[in-house]
């Protein structure tokens, strides 16, 4: 059973593994946390965040300041989904935002005795794995 924890990531209770909801892609035990098994892009925040005003005249641009804050975006490595995100200072650990206790979560399912793919119905849709299906058979993603 594949139980849904956010809106592109599942839990496989077969395999106690984190799965991507669009292709399917293996992303480590899901007994730590699934931000090991992605591919992290660390961005400088002033790509997101561009100076209100010109940063050759005034120091303070209402852009964040790279030596105080960073941006790391976290991508499936399977089909390049953005999975989470998050600002951090610089030299700060990726944070640990779920851990979960795989064997309460497979009683919790099977006490219930639903699908739980069935009834969670958010997140991507045919539509995301007929494009990713299409992807791959273009050897554009892997």
């Amino acid at each position: 059973m594949r139980v849904p924890m956010t809106e592109y990531l599942v839990i496989d209770l077969d395999t106690d593994r984190w799965v991507c909801r669009v292709c399917a892609q293996d992303m480590g035990s899901a007994h730590e946390t699934y931000k090991k098994g992605t591919l992290v892009y660390d961005r400088d925040p002033r790509e997101i965040h561009q100076p209100i005003i010109d940063p050759d005249r005034y120091e303070y641009t209402f852009s964040p300041d790279p030596t105080y804050c960073r941006i790391l975006e976290y991508y499936c490595p399977g089909c390049g989904t953005q999975i989470e995100c998050e600002y951090l200072p610089p030299g700060h650990p990726p944070t640990v935002d779920m851990l979960i206790d795989v064997e309460a979560l497979r009683a919790q399912w099977e006490r219930w005795g639903v699908d739980a793919e069935q009834a969670h119905v958010y997140g991507p849709g045919p539509d995301a794995q007929k494009y990713t299906a299409e992807l791959k058979a273009a050897g554009r993603v892997r």
